[in-house]
């Protein structure tokens, strides 16, 4: 195998050594699948993913997204921070915009001034919905801990997730997920995916807080998930949870396993339609090459 150029970033990050991790790797056209996930193994942070060219096709850039288990058709991190790097690597960090073409097709990202990429994911689709007292039981949680006003339902905007809102803090800090109860519930479901989120934050200046486990993708909990994050700007804007169709919050993740980070979400229903925003800063922490 030839030398592969990669880079590191934390994504959803205020700063260094905050957010989520994503492995960069450019060039990759060379690789086969097999070797794509070995290197997402190897890597083993959330998610990993692969520029296959420097040069653009169909006005975009193509890109592969691997976590440690498989790969998959999107996801919200790898897409903000593949954007950043591919702006500050290959465009010489000028462009307003970036196109990625992923599997699940091409997501726009912008830049603004103020340092925040901004991705538009596509229309979110809403599925099953599910009983508080499953969830709570997978969760390790009182069926009381559940806001019964709304329900838990599967959302996705590319990738699926359970969205389950709780009613504090204290509820959303001491969820614990059971495996053995989680993958017999996943079992006959879309979504492989547990969003938890509740009205309360740690830092007065933002919303909700969040939690995300994804077991089915080698990942027992993820500091940033964008995907999920956007399933929920479209939950919050269909079932109206601030009193109002449009979001526009501050959502916190990753506190819980010291890795505080910051999603920006934006959701504007227009009809039956919800066009849905998620924003957030990414930091390029290293860069190398594997052998």
């Amino acid at each position: 195998m030839k030398r592969i150029p990669f880079y590191i970033a934390d994504v959803f990050a205020e700063k260094k050594y905050a957010g989520n991790q994503l492995a960069v790797f450019r060039n990759a056209n060379e690789l086969s699948s097999e070797e794509m996930q070995k290197i997402a193994r190897e890597v083993n942070f959330s998610e990993t993913t692969f520029i296959l060219s420097d040069e653009q096709t169909n006005g975009g850039f193509d890109v592969r997204i691997f976590t440690p288990n498989e790969e998959v058709p999107f996801a919200g991190h790898p897409t903000i921070g593949t954007a950043h790097i591919i702006r500050s690597e290959i465009l010489g960090g000028n462009a307003d915009s970036v196109n990625l073409n992923l599997k699940v097709g091409q997501i726009p990202v912008t830049f603004s001034a103020n340092g925040y990429s901004w991705m538009r994911q596509i229309e979110p689709t809403f599925g099953q919905q599910h009983k508080a007292a499953i969830l709570a039981d997978v969760l390790g949680l009182d069926t009381a801990d559940i806001d019964e006003r709304f329900p838990i339902e599967e959302v996705s905007t590319g990738l699926p997730f359970f969205i389950v809102p709780l009613k504090d803090l204290a509820a959303l800090k001491k969820a614990k997920v059971n495996k053995e109860k989680y993958f017999d519930l996943i079992q006959n479901t879309v979504a492989k995916g547990i969003l938890v989120f509740c009205p309360e934050a740690h830092e007065p200046q933002n919303d909700i807080s969040v939690r995300v486990f994804v077991d089915y993708y080698g990942v027992p909990e993820d500091p940033a998930t964008g995907s999920g994050n956007g399933c929920l700007a479209g939950y919050l804007a269909k079932h109206h949870y601030f009193g109002r169709e449009n979001v526009d919050v501050r959502s916190e993740q990753g506190y819980e396993i010291g890795r505080p980070s910051l999603l920006l979400l934006k959701a504007e229903q227009r009809g039956k339609n919800i066009n849905i925003f998620v924003g957030g800063k990414s930091v390029t922490v290293a860069h190398g090459e594997f052998i």
